[in-house]
């Protein structure tokens, strides 16, 4: 039986926005065509964007992937049957 993964998914997009020109929320939301909310949500991690969003956002900050996003897996649920 396969197991789903568990982790957390954290972010840099307030340290990106304000390394770019102290840009908004709103600015950014914006330039995603999304609700500053969205952006509020994704910054303290309640919400994890789409794959588009995602890549969208790496092309705005000019960053890659990996440098905005990270993933943190959750070992303590590792190997139980």
């Amino acid at each position: 039986m396969s197991k789903k993964a568990k982790g957390v998914i954290s972010n840099q997009l307030r340290k990106k926005r304000f390394e770019k020109d102290e840009m908004t929320q709103q600015e950014l939301a914006k330039a995603l065509g999304v609700t500053r909310q969205t952006i509020a949500a994704i910054e303290a991690g309640k919400y994890s964007p789409s794959l588009e969003v995602a890549f969208c956002l790496t092309d705005i900050f000019d960053t890659q992937l990996d440098e905005l996003f990270q993933w943190q897996a959750n070992d303590s649920d590792a190997d139980k049957d």
